[in-house]
């Protein structure tokens, strides 16, 4: 009987007792929830392909682009250096020997606020023999083709810009096509692509030896053409700025949608012990660094920079008196009174909470190969305060 007894509360127990292979699974479901709630607040569904980053390199005018607007772990220099919240880079996919360019728009979302976009080619340098040529200028001029089979003529195409660039010169030139693009945008079959000639001042077509744009078959992955588009995709979040009612700025705007996993016994236990450090001593409201590596959670396949950010955290107590250093708001400062009095029951002190939030940039190759600069608001704690 006694054997008995033993042999059910053993089997009791391990039928109580979670499996290795349970742990696991409930813990990779957890993960796999959590990155799918951080692909939401980045504003995607699936994570693009990881590529084999040695065969393929930014454009140097999107690095360049990144480093003005961002300091060494992405948060926002100036958050008016940038129109719009979106950048994407795209190469020509004609690779023509002719000055014709054909750039794929699909991974732009129709709903995106198209504000400018711009056609970059590099220049060559004339070979020794043409640079004693007469002519010091030459009229260069973009069109939207409009009729593949008669691109040629006048009826074909779409003067779209037009300047005089030194033939003597090299480098990058810049022409704006916005035009064309939000005509794309709005009819994806009308992207016939991008025609470009080069006259002499008197109208004349100028040998394309004398004028030499680099092209994405025969010249170094560095000088490819280049259309730099610029957009807004209107998930700009709402600012924690304290503002009076009735202000412009009151006005509600949506959020992004940050994660909200269900705690575990652990981490709920560990909630309640927030105020306290490891001496056991309540330490004040403050800012506590939070990593968030990129590495760690798969990203670094596709994401160029940064390799991870601070977020930092709010973390500590709110306890009465509220001194000035604790940044508290009237509401909180009130709040405290009445718990400290003990006014009314379940009244419980503030909480320690951002109060500034600041915006991180990230760089990364999307599905399609492209280099996608983009601004994510309200990402980092730039403090703390007692709310």
């Amino acid at each position: 009987m006694l054997t008995a007894l033993i042999w059910i509360s053993m089997m009791g127990l391990a039928i109580c007792r979670p499996s290795v292979n349970h742990l696991e699974n409930e813990s990779a479901e957890v993960r796999s929830e959590a990155i799918k709630r951080l692909l939401e607040v980045f504003g995607m569904e699936d994570p693009p392909a990881a590529l084999v980053r040695g065969h393929k390199q930014p454009p140097q005018y999107m690095l360049d682009l990144y480093n003005t607007i961002a300091d060494v772990d992405g948060v926002t220099k100036d958050p008016t250096l940038l129109e719009g919240n979106t950048v994407r880079s795209f190469f020509d996919k004609l690779h023509s020997d002719q000055i014709e360019f054909l750039f794929n728009m699909s991974t732009v979302a129709k709903s995106e606020k198209i504000l400018t976009a711009e056609l970059h080619l590099f220049k060559l340098r004339p070979q020794a023999s043409l640079t004693f040529n007469r002519h010091h200028f030459c009229q260069v001029s973009v069109y939207q083709v409009l009729d593949s089979s008669k691109k040629n003529v006048s009826q074909g195409k779409k003067l779209l810009s037009s300047r005089l660039v030194p033939i003597h010169s090299s480098g990058w030139e810049v022409f704006t096509i916005t035009q064309a693009v939000r005509s794309w945008m709005s009819d994806e079959g009308s992207n016939l692509g991008l025609l470009v000639s080069v006259k002499t001042l008197a109208g004349l077509q100028m040998d394309l030896k004398t004028v030499l744009f680099a092209s994405g078959r025969n010249h170094h992955h560095s000088k490819q053409p280049m259309l730099v588009l610029f957009t807004d995709d209107g998930r700009r979040a709402a600012s924690l700025k304290i503002t009076h009612k009735g202000s412009d700025d009151s006005r509600a705007r949506p959020r992004l949608p940050f994660p909200s996993l269900p705690l575990s016994a652990a981490a709920r236990r560990s909630a309640r012990s927030i105020d306290y450090d490891e001496s056991g001593e309540k330490m004040p409201c403050q800012r506590l660094p939070l990593y968030v590596d990129f590495e760690e959670i798969g990203w670094s396949g596709w994401i160029v920079s940064p390799r991870g950010y601070n977020a930092y955290h709010c973390k500590g107590s709110c306890p009465f008196p509220l001194g000035q250093n604790m940044r508290p708001t009237n509401h909180a400062t009130v709040q405290s009174i009445i718990n400290a009095l003990k006014l009314t029951k379940g009244i419980e002190t503030p909480c320690c909470v951002p109060d500034k939030l600041f915006s991180i940039n990230l760089l990364y190759f999307d599905d399609d190969e492209n280099v996608v600069l983009k601004q994510y608001d309200d990402m980092v704690a730039g403090s703390c305060g007692c709310h």
